[in-house]
């Protein structure tokens, strides 16, 4: 199979920006890390490693902050504990999962590489960079061990896959949209502008942007109640909402589905 790969170099108001991309046919996945102020926020997959490794070779960082355990956040952990001896910093739930050889699909494993193990602490609430404080911010949904992380200083928001799309259309099989909509509540009620979104980018007018996502989420779950409360089905109701099919539902053998939406708004 081929997979065609590239990356992307940027900056932004003081955050350093790669971003890189995988694609098979008509699946396209991409995701971003970020440096600032001495940290590296995520590390992108083990398969763009030979891509990111310019970008590790030139940073200057104290440290890795992961904003959830999944491979295309932290594929890359290894090889920088390794050659860099960073220390690594994550939400406490998945430390333990992280320390021992990655299972997940093999749709992912070929998009993303397998994850190697490696040693990671405990982040807790907040941490100090090198000439700043941050902020963070528990917001599961995604999963479980997801954080986002504000500087408090400039106001910008690192929020990993919280944000993604503005209209999500299909999630994983693990992805609770209740979660999700309570999460970006929270992260409103802080102070801050630009969000930095691993796979979206830089997003300019980042709090508007997630207002709307918010607003989005949360028509949609009462669409999706009314439709339940009218005797629809979630195969019903997913048909009704979600006609149009995407390639990455096929691919993942139903992992990623717009049903699981549907799902996760009902059963919450």
């Amino acid at each position: 199979m081929l997979f065609k790969k590239k990356i992307e170099l940027s900056e932004k108001n003081g955050v350093k920006m790669i971003n890189g991309s995988v694609q098979f046919q008509a699946v396209y996945l991409n995701v971003h890390c970020f440096e600032v102020d001495g940290i590296l926020i995520d590390t992108g997959s083990a398969s763009l490693l030979k891509q990111f490794k310019p970008f590790f070779e030139q940073m200057d960082v104290d440290r890795i902050m992961l904003t959830h355990y999944h491979e295309d956040h932290s594929g890359g952990a290894h090889f920088l504990q390794k050659a860099y001896k960073l220390p690594i910093f994550m939400h406490p739930l998945n430390i333990e999962e992280c320390r021992k050889k990655a299972s997940y699909p093999l749709y992912r494993k070929l998009f993303w590489g397998a994850r190697l193990p490696f040693l990671a602490q405990p982040v807790g609430d907040s941490f100090s960079s090198r000439t700043t404080n941050w902020k963070v911010i528990e917001t599961p949904g995604h999963t479980e061990d997801h954080v986002a992380y504000l500087n408090e200083s400039t106001g910008q928001l690192f929020t990993g896959d919280l944000y993604v799309t503005p209209k999500t259309k299909v999630v994983l099989r693990e992805e609770s949209i209740p979660q999700i909509i309570r999460s970006l509540e929270k992260v409103l009620t802080y102070d801050f502008l630009e969000v930095y979104c691993n796979h979206a980018g830089y997003i300019e007018n980042g709090r508007e942007a997630l207002m709307r996502k918010l607003h989005y989420l949360k028509e949609l779950s009462y669409k999706i109640e009314m439709m339940n409360e009218e005797g629809l089905t979630t195969s019903e109701i997913t048909a009704q909402l979600f006609s149009k099919k995407y390639p990455i539902t096929k691919l993942s053998l139903g992992e990623w589905d717009a049903a699981h939406i549907v799902s996760s708004v009902l059963n919450k």
